[in-house]
């Protein structure tokens, strides 16, 4: 049996997406290959609001994060990191890995952050988590943007959107954010394999290229002319073009689409009495807290029992918490089967 994946990633995949994959294997050195490479690009500038760069990295998400640290910044430099989940957490295990200097600010899982508490002078860098999908919650990048700058005028925002770009407005400059980094294989409902790393016209100035194969001037060299500066997962790109096209010119309604979706799931869990995970939502992904008493490992099979794959949490949420997505392609009327799924699941449990 199939099963679907109610995750945050990796996702159901779009049937554009699905149709440029059936193709035969595309050599990265010809005419057709460029032409494609040029359009994803496009599209993606597009969908990060960007008058930048998009670079696109053959990996996942957390190797645009890890190329952006690497490139926007040099051992030493003293960032700021607030910790609010599993993948804030990421920014500073990177951030200290490539030698910089980490004020980590530790925060409670799921909760907000101040905007006063990163209105700190005397910061390189602000490294943000967009989307939190470990709670589910979507912090106010723009906010923070501010408060930072205001302190840190020569500073830099960074941003994790791997699960906001494609589910919620981004917009680099308007947000005040420098650069940013995704993913293939979340809303982009592409399989995994490609990083997108996004620079503003600020971060373009401000690169410090270093590495070899995460040289991102390198990078930027060759991108302009459609190619990669080393062997592209190109089918993968064929994918992401695909999508875009199919996205972008009805990107109002398809953010809409999604945001509608995911507060079905909250409807729906909560109206069997679970409790929400974080304090501002974000579109990506539903987490609750599960009842006490009731494991994790029977949720997941209750669901797999359906077909369904969920996901539990992460960290010191770890067997606590259960979250469920329809990040990748469901339209209104799978979101309606899955919200019965879910009641099915509960009930099986004995708790609806």
């Amino acid at each position: 049996m199939r099963r679907r994946l109610l995750t945050p990633g990796p996702v159901e995949l779009h049937p554009r997406a699905l149709a440029a994959l059936s193709r035969p294997q595309l050599h990265h050195r010809t005419e057709e290959a460029r032409r494609a490479f040029l359009n994803a690009r496009a599209g993606l500038k597009r969908a990060f609001g960007t008058e930048g760069e998009v670079l696109l990295l053959t990996g996942s998400g957390t190797l645009a994060m890890e190329a952006l640290v690497l490139n926007l910044f040099a051992p030493g430099d003293r960032v700021l990191v607030p910790v609010t989940g599993k993948f804030s957490e990421r920014w500073a295990e990177i951030a200290l890995a490539l030698g910089l200097s980490v004020d980590r600010l530790d925060l409670p899982w799921g909760g907000p952050i101040p905007p006063e508490a990163v209105a700190r002078p005397g910061y390189r860098g602000l490294l943000l988590t967009h989307s939190e999908t470990s709670t589910g919650a979507l912090n106010p990048v723009g906010v923070l943007a501010r408060a930072f700058r205001e302190r840190n005028p020569e500073g830099l925002v960074v941003a994790d959107m791997v699960t906001s770009l494609l589910l919620t407005q981004v917009g680099l400059e308007d947000l005040g954010v420098d650069a940013a980094a995704s993913g293939s294989q979340k809303g982009l409902m592409c399989p995994p394999g490609l990083a997108f790393a996004a620079l503003s016209p600020r971060a373009l100035e401000a690169l410090r290229p270093r590495g070899y194969y995460l040289n991102l001037k390198r990078e930027l060299e060759a991108q302009k002319e459609g190619e990669s500066a080393y062997t592209p997962a190109i089918n993968l790109v064929l994918a992401v073009e695909a999508v875009l096209e199919e996205v972008l010119p009805r990107l109002e309604d398809h953010l809409a689409l999604k945001a509608w979706q995911n507060d079905l799931l909250y409807r729906v869990g909560e109206g069997l009495g679970l409790r929400p995970v974080p304090e501002e939502k974000s579109p990506a992904t539903t987490a609750f807290y599960l009842p006490e008493g009731i494991p994790y490992a029977r949720v997941k099979e209750a669901f797999a029992r359906r077909g369904a794959v969920v996901a539990g949490g992460q960290g010191p949420l770890k067997g606590r918490i259960l979250r469920v997505s329809l990040m990748g392609y469901f339209d209104r009327y799978d979101a309606l089967g899955v919200a019965e799924l879910f009641r099915e699941a509960w009930g099986e449990l004995g708790l609806s």
